[in-house]
């Protein structure tokens, strides 16, 4: 079953961030599989992310971290998911380069805060804007979190913030990314 799924928007190319992308992850990781250079397969340590209550199941949970864009992953489903967006450049100040997904395989309730606080590690790593989908019942709860930077509601809900966000985020009762 799949699980959630967030993506990081990057104003500049990943490739100057690629070793450190890399180092964070082994250093998270039970187990990582690089399929090519910025694609990772591994199982996450959720205590790596300070993670104690994995609701009883393994705290090893499986992850996909893909970097995509110009030179760097499949960059024609880069350009396809970019052309369904609206104009991002006025939401969050650039119209994205590159793009990371940090995509879940499980979707229990630790995988949702597993893929938020993982992204926010990358994040810390590679910067960006998270582009989080929202349901109709979370935009208020996200409105008034920290690091929120836009929301937009055309076509879909969405947030995009910065890592503090998702970290706020994360710690509210009930916190479920929408997909």
């Amino acid at each position: 079953m799949s699980g959630p799924v967030l993506v990081i928007e990057l104003a500049r190319a990943v490739p100057a961030a690629i070793q450190q992308l890399r180092d964070l992850l082994v250093r998270s990781s039970a187990r990582l599989e690089e399929k090519r250079v910025g694609e990772y397969d591994l199982n996450i340590h959720a205590e790596s992310l300070g993670i104690s209550d994995t609701g009883g199941v393994d705290g090893r949970r499986p992850v996909l971290v893909s970097a995509m864009g110009p030179s760097i992953g499949d960059e024609s489903v880069f350009e396809a998911e970019h052309a369904d967006e609206v104009d991002q450049e006025p939401l969050i100040g650039f119209t994205p380069a590159h793009a990371v997904h940090v995509v879940a395989f499980c979707n229990r309730p630790v995988d949702h805060v597993v893929t938020a606080l993982l992204t926010a590690a990358v994040m810390d790593v590679t910067g960006g804007v998270v582009n989080a989908e929202l349901g109709e019942d979370q935009v208020p709860i996200v409105a008034g979190l920290p690091g929120v930077i836009a929301m937009t509601t055309d076509p879909w809900p969405t947030a995009y913030g910065s890592a503090e966000f998702l970290r706020a985020w994360a710690r509210q009762p009930g916190f479920q990314l929408l997909k």
